[in-house]
């Protein structure tokens, strides 16, 4: 009777124990704080004078040391095989080990001169051996097949809490990719060039990671060289390094195998070139992910830690990610400078336009008065005495006026021969292209953009080069128009002008704005001569060049404009 009262008490007093360490170990959620936690508490359910928490690395497959106590400071570094010491045997077995004194057990691995017995325990996970408790106390045969018993029940809750605090942990870190992928995609949204791209995405990874350094390589155009493009964090050392060979770097093997790689000490790496500025920099841990676009290689996203640390699948999935949107960032960056690019080829297009128009009119202006001068000239009779010197000078004045006419011929000559070179063009699709040409302009200026696109719009005949140049000349006097912002709105619709019954003649653009309207004086000639204009700021030739453009096109534009109310030019061009 008073062996089962003892029993039963024994019983009481495990589970009360338990209950108390449960309540302890399932206070956070915090993976090392949990860890810490399990290991307080196991050793001092078992009396013991030190122990560890070792979890096997998925990476690499060693037990690495995540809580400890009573151990040497260094502890922490040790790396033990599956099969190496008695905490490597209990996790390649996953069975118990009870060992009352390991100076005649060959497995055990010294790390304290007076330990005398150890009580090794699996941590199974979802039934797969993911770990190991271990308790050691100075005192031989120290734990009792009792104290096994309960520091199994102990392992079996504190599985509970590490797969609870993962699982939370992977839930966080997740919401944190999500949400850094949202601010880095809105922030480079807003960003106009590489650079600022290349700096915000390091920037954002360094702090995604809680990472020392990161860095952006990119290849350069003959793709054997790995160029620094960006980086946050990284001192003059690192800064100020040579160049990267793509054919011998450890970056340039991320790029030929288009996957991410990790090194655990850069420092100790035979594939990293670079010990010497790693260790004035204080670099340890690297984690390398390509930059893929198209399924090319075009960089590198680089991670460096200060201290040793094998990344996770979760960390390197979530670097992967943000190198990918890099990736598509940086594109979407290039590309946004080469339509800044052609949007100034075209600005240079229009001026070369306006300067044969230009140059046309002046060749016109210029032949009636010579053509009247030579008439008078030549009714003059003028005859002179031989030997006269004015003979000479005579004829200078009849060759300079003939070779003045020639020039003026060659003049008009050239800007006839900017005749437009039809094709069936999708005036929708002109227009589609015009928006994306010109959306950040008119985002800067404030002005909202409508189109409003009629469907089945029948092609046209037209050069579409020189019909794009008449609506960007449109889209800029209706952006000059408009200082304040306002709106631009953009419609296309069939008509039928004709009598052809039922039949689409012409398709109808039409360009309005809310800006401040014309003045009276260009309301009454909206196409003035080029020579003739009074406009405050501007060439004056937008309009001008519009109107040659259209009429070269068979078609037609008119104006409509309200002072203070805006502007609305409407074009016709014949299906």
């Amino acid at each position: 009777m008073t062996d089962e009262i003892a029993s039963l008490r024994a019983a009481h007093d495990r589970l009360k124990l338990l209950y108390q360490v449960s309540n302890v170990i399932h206070s956070t959620l915090d993976p090392q704080q949990a860890l810490q936690l399990i290991l307080q508490e196991a050793v001092r359910v078992m009396r013991a004078s030190s122990g560890s928490l070792a979890l096997i690395n998925p990476t690499n497959a060693l037990l690495e040391i995540q809580a400890s106590a009573g151990l040497p400071a260094n502890a922490g570094d040790l790396r033990l095989r599956l099969g190496q010491g008695i905490t490597g045997w209990v996790a390649r077995a996953g069975k118990p080990a009870r060992v009352g004194d390991v100076r005649g057990d060959p497995r055990y691995v010294m790390l304290r001169n007076d330990v005398r017995s150890e009580l090794a325990v699996p941590l199974e996970v979802m039934g797969e051996v993911r770990g190991v408790i271990n308790v050691d106390s100075q005192s031989e045969n120290a734990f009792s097949v009792e104290d096994q018993e309960l520091l199994e029940e102990l392992a079996a809750q504190a599985a509970k809490v590490i797969q609870n605090t993962w699982i939370f942990e992977q839930s966080r870190l997740k919401a944190r990719l999500l949400e850094t992928l949202v601010s880095v995609s809105r922030s480079i949204n807003s960003a106009l060039n590489v650079n600022e791209a290349l700096q915000l995405i390091t920037r954002e990874a360094c702090a995604l990671m809680d990472a020392r350094t990161c860095s952006l390589l990119m290849l350069d155009p003959t793709g054997q060289w790995l160029d620094l493009r960006a980086s946050y964090g990284g001192g003059p050392a690192y800064l100020d390094k040579a160049r990267l060979s793509a054919d011998e770097s450890f970056m340039g093997i991320v790029v030929r195998r288009k996957k991410p790689m990790q090194l655990e000490n850069v420092r100790e790496s035979s594939l990293y070139q670079n010990k010497d500025m790693a260790r004035r920099e204080g670099l340890v841990s690297l984690l390398s992910a390509p930059l893929v676009f198209g399924g090319q290689a075009i960089g590198t996203l680089n991670i460096y830690t200060g201290k040793a640390r094998s990344f996770s699948n979760e960390e390197i999935h979530t670097i992967t990610a943000l190198a990918e949107l890099s990736a598509i960032a940086l594109e979407k960056t290039r590309l946004y400078e080469r339509v800044v690019d052609l949007e100034e080829q075209l600005r240079q297009n229009e001026k070369l336009s306006a300067l044969g128009l230009l140059a046309a009119e002046v060749a016109h202006e210029i032949r009636n008065p010579l053509t009247v001068m030579k008439m008078l000239y030549h009714s003059l009779r003028l005859e002179f005495a031989t030997g006269d010197p004015r003979i000479k000078d005579d004829a200078i004045l009849r060759d300079k006026m003939d070779q003045l006419n020639k020039i003026v011929e060659q003049i008009l000559d050239f800007a006839r021969s900017t005749e437009p070179k039809l094709a069936r063009v999708n005036i929708n699709q002109l227009l589609d292209d015009l928006a994306l040409l010109v959306r950040h302009k008119l985002r800067n200026q404030r002005i909202q953009f409508v189109r409003k696109m009629g469907n089945d719009l029948p092609e046209v005949m037209a050069d579409g080069t020189q019909l794009a140049q008449a609506f960007l000349n449109l889209t800029l006097n209706a952006v000059e128009a408009m200082p304040g912002g306002g709106t631009l709105t953009l419609s296309t619709r069939a008509v039928r002008l004709t009598a052809r019954a039922g039949k689409t003649t012409h398709v109808l653009i039409e360009f309005r704005d809310t800006g401040k309207g014309m003045p009276e004086e260009h309301r009454r000639r909206p196409f003035s001569s080029l020579l003739s204009t009074t406009k405050e700021k501007g060439t004056g030739l937008g309009l001008a060049i519009v109107e040659r453009v259209i009429e070269t096109h068979r078609g037609k534009v008119r104006i409509r404009s309200e002072p203070g109310k805006g502007t609305a030019i409407l074009i016709t061009l014949p299906v």
